[in-house]
């Protein structure tokens, strides 16, 4: 599947695993950088993602031209160029529905501000429930989750409530404002074209890794 967004600002249709790709690669130009490495080849930082340097050129092709030949990459400029095309060069504002354990510890979790992420507010049916994790984002009952997404302008949204609570809390996202949704409900949602959703099944994810270990 491409990723492909409408309207004045059309971007090229993009693969998603070049998007993915796109934020393996920032990591690990951001590791070079640390490391005090100013330039990378484009075949030293496709071994260091993982991938064949063709493929790490024709993903970032997609977005233009970088690097100069026989001299590499500027990191900490392919870093920004990066930034900029996944918007994480500045604060992206997202809620999170469904504050049980999972939503809980997602809430405490500190990294998401470092990505460029910020979790401004929760939502639950239990809002003032008390919980075993410290938060320091506001819980809101449901009632206000539409309210609050249209006039925060958020358009992210993290989803951890039961499976049969999903689609009409995405149907509420989604009338909202809300164009990209990380899911954690196991179940399909129906959205709009234009709304991108991002399934996270650990359950699926740990069957694939049973596989791979009896082999």
């Amino acid at each position: 599947m491409a990723v492909k967004k409408n309207g004045r600002n059309a971007r090229p249709e993009i693969p998603r695993k070049t998007v993915y790709r796109l934020s393996i690669y920032t990591r690990c130009l951001q590791r070079l950088l640390a490391n005090g490495i100013h330039t990378v080849s484009s075949e030293a930082l496709a071994g260091a993602a993982g991938v064949k340097s063709p493929q790490l050129r024709k993903d970032l092709a997609y977005f233009g031209q970088f690097g100069t030949r026989g001299l590499g990459y500027d990191v900490e400029q392919l870093i920004q160029m990066i930034a900029d095309l996944l918007g994480t060069d500045h604060l992206q504002p997202v809620v999170l529905v469904g504050v049980g354990n999972l939503g809980t510890a997602l809430l405490s979790y500190r990294g998401f501000e470092k990505e460029g992420f910020g979790v401004l507010a929760a939502f639950d049916v239990q809002h003032d429930r008390q919980r075993d994790k410290r938060v320091t984002q506001p819980i809101f009952p449901m009632e206000k989750l539409g309210h609050y997404v249209a006039e925060n302008h958020v358009r992210m949204a993290i989803l951890c409530v039961p499976p049969e609570e999903a689609q009409e809390v995405v149907n509420e996202l989604v009338d909202a404002g809300v164009t990209g949704i990380m899911n954690f409900a196991p179940t399909v949602l129906q959205v709009p074209d234009e709304v991108t959703v991002n399934n996270v099944n650990m359950a699926i994810e740990l069957e694939n890794l049973s596989y791979f270990i009896q082999q």
